[in-house]
């Protein structure tokens, strides 16, 4: 599905600290087509990694421009190469031709204070926000853009681009934050006011919940696909922690180990079923999860986003049965029964299955298909390996794919 924005996008009014300029013609940035050429992967810095919502996808920002890869088969898509620099923020929405990039510092063209709204069917900007500050990420939803700034988040209509909300934060140079992809929720999750605090937005039911997850300051942070449930980790990188974003409860607590370890990225399967966790240990961890989500299955629905007063009504009975127990699989200590006496170490519940990569490069990690976890780097590299859902354990690779190669270019 793809969202049609207007040609000549309206101004925002001068109160904001942003301002959306309608592009005079499609000229205004041009980016050519794979075939007129571009760096030969040798010479190319890959700036960001990031997924596309359904993990189908991922784009690669690049000092020369950026690409786009399908993860089953994996193969290269298509590229988009400029000259004076490169994007740094390349967000996709689903598989559709909509992107929103942010230039690199190295962009003079297109600086990283700005974001432009490209649609690639068309091949011109069709929207741009300027702002007085570095964007530091940029996340899409087929009826909502969202902007983050380092103390600010910014929350936009798609279909007209008009500002909806302006939400103040911590200090989040990471640009921490995250969207719900169902169309019958609209869930947005971002750092509070205060330390360890995450802000949970429920725009269908006008509902903000606060939950305190953690006395650390939030490192990284995920929601499911419907935004029910929230799972975090913070800056010592030791426990992943499981919240129902309707009422701030906690359901599950896991271990990804005991020394420190900055965490890279989180994710829930669309089952909700697993949990994966990679860090700069260089370890993809995979836990089992206790918790259950009532309601409609958000991989399975494909209805076209629904007026705010179907969403109060279908997010309510989305969440009357919300959680339920089930069995875990994840290994805990021997001394587990000795719950409450001994350090909370001995009763945490650790990783069902790891795979193992280089320490201190940047991962991201997804679920695929058929129990298997996908695994980008910022060393341009693209692994797939397979777990055993039943006994767990050291995972097996199935591929690996330097994708910067020039031989990854699409025929």
């Amino acid at each position: 599905m793809t969202s049609t924005l207007p040609s000549s996008p309206p101004f925002l009014s001068s109160s904001s600290a942003a301002a959306l300029v309608a592009p005079s013609s499609p000229s205004r940035i041009s980016l050519p087509h794979p075939a007129d050429g571009g760096d030969d992967g040798a010479a190319t810095q890959l700036l960001s990694v990031s997924w596309n919502q359904d993990y189908g996808c991922f784009a690669a920002a690049t000092s020369s421009g950026f690409r786009i890869y399908n993860c089953e088969p994996f193969k290269e898509t298509f590229r988009r190469d400029i000259r004076g620099g490169g994007f740094r923020i390349v967000e996709m929405l689903f598989r559709s031709n909509i992107l929103a990039l942010v230039g690199s510092e190295a962009n003079s063209q297109y600086p990283p204070n700005r974001v432009l709204i490209w649609d690639d069917h068309q091949s011109r900007c069709i929207g741009e926000f300027s702002f007085r500050s570095q964007v530091r990420a940029v996340r899409m939803s087929r009826d909502r853009i969202v902007v983050v700034l380092e103390h600010k988040v910014y929350v936009y209509n798609f279909t007209d681009l008009k500002l909806l909300h302006q939400i103040e934060t911590l200090a989040n140079p990471r640009g921490l934050c995250c969207l719900s992809h169902h169309p019958n929720t609209s869930v947005l999750a971002l750092p509070g006011l205060y330390r360890g605090q995450v802000r949970i937005e429920h725009f269908g039911l006008n509902l903000v919940k606060l939950v305190n997850a953690h006395d650390n300051h939030i490192a990284c942070l995920t929601i499911t696909m419907d935004g029910l449930l929230l799972a975090t980790a913070s800056t010592k990188g030791t426990l992943i922690r499981i919240f129902n974003t309707m009422d701030g409860t906690r359901l599950q607590e896991v271990r990804r180990g005991v020394d420190r370890a900055e965490i890279y990225g989180i994710t829930l399967s669309q089952d909700v079923q697993w949990l994966a966790v990679s860090s700069g240990k260089g370890t993809v961890h995979i836990f089992s999860l206790r918790v259950r989500v009532g309601g409609e299955d958000s991989s399975t629905n494909s209805n076209p986003p629904q007026s705010p007063a179907l969403l109060h009504q279908n997010s309510s009975t989305a969440v009357t049965a919300l959680v339920s127990p089930s069995t875990s699989s994840n290994p805990s200590s021997s001394l587990s029964f000795m719950r409450g006496v001994l350090p909370k170490y001995f009763s945490s519940e650790w990783s069902f299955a790891q795979f193992r990569l280089p320490e201190e490069t940047h991962f991201i990690a997804a679920f695929g298909s058929q129990n298997t976890v996908i695994v980008a780097g910022m060393d341009a590299s693209f692994h797939r390996c397979q777990f055993d859902p039943v006994h767990g354990g050291e995972m097996l690779q199935q591929e690996y794919v330097r994708f910067l190669k020039t031989e990854s270019r699409p025929k």
